[in-house]
């Protein structure tokens, strides 16, 4: 499986971002490669689609998209269980993980 972390320049949630791939990937087992592309004009958002900053794609699909959501360069939020937060739920990720490996 090919992970990609799509990011601003500078984005401050890029560590965590990283460091919570690296987490779901341990836990689950998961043979992928991750790769971070930075995003860094609006015509790069425009065509990749990009709805925020960390964005994390699992071969080439984002498993945590909204319909509707606007291009942006910009931070992007994630619900979770806890609320709002500038990454993913770890568990989410683990089954969006699971899921994309299962076919």
């Amino acid at each position: 499986m090919k992970i990609e972390l799509l990011i601003v320049p500078d984005c401050p949630h890029e560590s965590a971002a990283a460091a919570l791939i690296s987490t779901a990937v341990a836990d689950t087992g998961v043979k992928v490669t991750v790769s971070e592309t930075v995003i860094a004009t609006d015509e790069e958002a425009r065509q990749r689609g990009f709805t925020g900053s960390p964005t994390i794609l699992l071969n080439g699909s984002d498993p945590f998209a909204k319909s509707g959501a606007p291009v942006a360069l910009s931070c992007r939020s994630y619900t979770t269980p806890n609320g709002l937060r500038f990454v993913p739920d770890l568990r989410d990720l683990r089954q969006a993980l699971k899921r994309v490996a299962a076919g």
